[in-house]
């Protein structure tokens, strides 16, 4: 089925835009001083929430598949923002190491862009796409499961050239 013009230019318009939405929340919002209720306003329902040992959340804004961005932001027993991080970046995946599970990684990275299952090589491979060097091409990091254990078996990374 076919949709109308209007509509695929109404929603490229607003996927065109939603980085840049991204961009002018993340400046707006501080730590110590937006609250939980201001950052729903704002961003809209978390796709998931992490609780930490401490009974305090952290949500997750994962811009998956489309977008290079995923937002954890980290609340208080106040309900106050205490950190907000871009976590797709060059520091978490130095932390990826062999035997760490799922729940470790979607923790890290946020929910991935695609997960694809390889009987033949018995990975599962979960895939972000990630901003990368040229930006114009489009590049993703992998992180690839033991299907037999369920852990980590090593990180890659992949470049896609634009055509």
């Amino acid at each position: 089925m076919k949709l109308p013009a209007w509509i695929s230019a109404t929603a490229s318009a607003i996927i065109a835009v939603m980085p840049g939405c991204d961009y002018v929340n993340m400046q707006e919002m501080k730590p110590g001083i937006t609250t939980q209720a201001e950052v729903r306003a704002r961003m809209g329902e978390p796709g998931f929430v992490h609780w930490n040992d401490d009974g305090t959340a952290t949500w997750e804004y994962a811009r998956q598949p489309s977008g290079t961005n995923c937002y954890m932001i980290s609340f208080g027993s106040n309900q106050v923002i205490t950190k907000i991080e871009q976590v797709l970046n060059d520091a978490n995946y130095g932390k990826v190491h062999p035997g760490m599970s799922k729940d470790d990684i979607r923790r890290l990275f946020g929910a991935p862009g695609t997960k694809q299952v390889f009987n033949n090589l018995r990975e599962e491979i979960w895939e972000w796409r990630i901003e990368g060097m040229p930006p114009m091409d489009e590049t993703y990091f992998m992180v690839h499961f033991d299907t037999d254990n369920g852990g980590v078996k090593k990180t890659s990374q992949r470049v896609q050239p634009k055509a």
